[in-house]
């Protein structure tokens, strides 16, 4: 290998593991094993992945409970399209 590709990879790498901890770094404590030693980053991106599925799942069940209280409202007499119109901005 020469000198200037393994320069390349070991830029690349640095480059890499710069991502990883900058992900580590967005995950919540409880989540990442310890934000202050090394971690393994396929670690960090199955953390990240149950993370992000965690998130859209608590998105979908709030959309669905915010759901169920503009009905809950509208059923009372309540003019929600006021309410509707803002969330959907």
């Amino acid at each position: 290998m020469s000198s200037r590709s393994s320069r390349t990879s070991r830029n690349r790498d640095g480059e890499l593991d710069n991502l990883v901890l900058k992900l580590q770094a967005l995950l919540p404590a409880s989540s990442s094993s310890c934000n202050k030693t090394r971690v393994p980053a396929s670690k960090i991106l199955h953390e990240t992945c149950n993370y992000i599925k965690s998130l859209r799942t608590k998105g979908d069940n709030l959309g669905e409970r915010l759901s169920q209280l503009l009905d809950s409202m509208e059923n009372d007499g309540v003019d929600v399209n006021i309410i509707r119109d803002l969330l959907q901005q």
